[in-house]
């Protein structure tokens, strides 16, 4: 008996990704307004004042990995790795979490409400650009042009290299300043004039354990999260890709 010749089903790689021109857009946006943020900053500031704080370290990542993601979008290359995407997300919401409930809080032990209130002009463009639109763009490229379920638990653990690493740098910066440099310290919780290398060091471990408990959530709400589109459209199981 000779059995009909039947086409082979295309396997998941051979089957040409779709261009996805309004995730290509938004990133872009989202890339270039941080861009913008940064570019305002460094014309308005002292450039190597500027890049000793977190929030630019963030935003340059932000731009840097929204910027590739738009570009992957379009030319149908493969997602980045979702270590850099969802860590990029945790930077910049801390950035967000920070600034809004800590820094421009009076009711915050590190308030700078009456400081940031002064800044006009491009200053204040460029600090709502980096502390409240790219960490709102982020979330919402997350949560609406993402496949879900690319994130891992210790993912988590490795994002805490981010604030780490800068750690060390605004301390190592603050000893090799003079006492009577401006913004020693960039950020009023790491002034070790004013609160100590103990008080600094506490104050560090309470947002290391916020960015910590912060990253857990994002996996998480990665794993429950509904897919932003159907399945039927997937090129392959949406937890064997990155972040699109």
């Amino acid at each position: 008996m000779i059995t009909p010749r039947t086409e082979a089903a295309p396997a998941p790689a051979d089957i040409p990704a779709r261009r996805r021109p309004w995730a290509a857009a938004f990133r872009g946006l989202v890339a270039l307004s941080a861009a913008t943020g940064l570019v305002i900053e460094c014309v308005y500031g002292d450039v190597l004042v500027v890049l000793s704080f977190f929030t630019v370290w963030s935003n340059v990542l932000a731009a840097a990995v929204l910027g590739l993601g738009a570009v992957r979008a379009w030319t149908r290359r493969p997602p980045l790795p979702a270590l850099w995407t969802g860590g990029t997300l945790l930077c910049v919401s801390v950035v967000g979490l920070v600034f809004h409930l800590v820094l421009d809080n009076e009711a915050s032990e590190f308030n700078a409400a009456a400081e940031i209130a002064r800044l006009g002009g491009g200053r204040a463009v460029a600090n709502q650009l980096l502390h409240t639109v790219t960490p709102i763009g982020a979330a919402l490229d997350f949560l609406l042009l993402t496949a879900p379920g690319a994130l891992r638990w210790r993912h988590a653990a490795q994002w805490l290299a981010a604030p780490a690493l800068y750690f060390a740098f605004a301390l190592v910066r603050g000893a090799l300043l003079s006492p009577g440099a401006p913004t020693r310290y960039t950020y009023p919780f790491l002034d070790v004039t004013a609160h100590g290398y103990g008080g600094v060091l506490a104050s560090a471990v309470a947002l290391g354990a916020a960015f910590y408990a912060l990253g857990l959530a994002i996996i998480g709400l990665d794993r429950i999260r509904p897919a932003p589109r159907p399945s039927e459209y997937r090129i392959s199981s949406e937890r064997a890709r990155g972040l699109k």
